[in-house]
């Protein structure tokens, strides 16, 4: 009897957490804590991860339940709402793909094709970033910087307000840096510039190319 009241127990807990579990969940880190350092300290990603994408993911969670957006990808809600749900989502979005571009010890430069793209968009991969960081130096206020592709291959750095993406202008977001102070503060204090500098010795430059 008691195996019995076990196993329907089991599986009353079960059948509710598949209709309670929580659409999106915060994304889990393909490396250590430690493992950015010193372009992302620990202490940074601690906070800016645990605290901040967290705090993102579960108010955008919370807002879409039982509305129509609720079984909407994250690109579908950022292009069908405004608000908060918007900002939350946007934020979502924008941090998921930021934390799972970079890898320890990575840099260098990208290949193949992306390259091409950059080369023909740019001028050469240097000429990409030293725009790339004028537009995250001059983003006033918080927000971030995309390089983008459009639907022809083409690429684009667009700047983008507060939780904004580039979804909103028919792009594919490859490549993000968040300039938000929280991103860059307890390290950088107000040195953006050197912060999006350090940046590019931890680029994953075969993550972003997977996206173009």
């Amino acid at each position: 009897m008691q195996t019995h009241e076990r196993a329907t127990k089991d599986l009353l807990s079960s059948s509710l957490n598949r209709y309670t579990r929580m659409k999106f969940e915060l994304i889990q880190l393909p490396y250590a804590a430690d493992a950015l350092e010193p372009a992302i300290s620990a202490e940074t990603l601690s906070f800016h991860h645990g605290k901040h994408l967290a705090g993102y993911v579960n108010t955008l969670n919370s807002l879409i339940e039982g509305t129509p957006l609720a079984d909407a990808t994250l690109e579908e809600i950022i292009c069908k709402s405004e608000g908060p749900t918007f900002n939350n989502a946007g934020q979502t979005l924008n941090h998921n793909l930021y934390f799972t571009q970079f890898a320890p010890a990575k840099g260098s430069k990208p290949q193949g094709k992306l390259l091409e793209a950059i080369n023909k968009a740019f001028g050469s991969f240097e000429g990409f970033q030293q725009e790339f960081l004028n537009a995250c130096t001059t983003l006033f206020g918080s927000g971030w910087a995309w390089l983008s592709a459009k639907e022809d291959g083409s690429l684009v750095i667009t700047k983008e307000a507060n939780g904004s993406n580039p979804v909103v202008h028919g792009l594919r977001p490859l490549f993000g840096v968040d300039v938000w102070e929280h991103a860059y503060y307890l390290s950088y204090q107000n040195r953006r510039a050197d912060h999006v500098k350090d940046l590019w010795a931890i680029v994953d430059w075969d993550v972003v190319a997977s996206r173009y």
